[in-house]
């Protein structure tokens, strides 16, 4: 088969293509006490159909229908909440 195009133009097509189908990023977030203190738990790749989740130490791996599903598996006793944070490019810190 021929090619479709040149390869600059191929190369654009392919970025559209990554750009409409990207997924978005989100963190599993533990929060501790009642606003005490939080870490980040698991990140996560939410897809039109269903999300991956990865914990931060590796040894956990979840396919889930929907995002939220996920932080039933990381809350805790009465004192460990998780909750979805969804990534915010503006959010970040200098200190980061």
């Amino acid at each position: 088969m021929s090619p479709l195009c040149d390869e600059a133009q191929f190369g654009a097509i392919l970025e559209g293509i990554v750009a409409d189908e990207a997924p978005q990023l989100f963190a599993v977030v533990q929060e501790y006490g009642d606003r005490v203190d939080g870490r980040i738990a698991a990140w996560g790749m939410a897809f039109a159909d269903h999300a991956e989740v990865v914990s931060v130490g590796g040894g956990l791996r979840m396919s889930l229908s929907e995002p939220e599903s996920a932080l039933r598996g990381f809350n805790f006793g009465s004192h460990i909440r998780a909750r979805l944070v969804w990534f915010n490019p503006d959010a970040a810190t200098d200190d980061a």
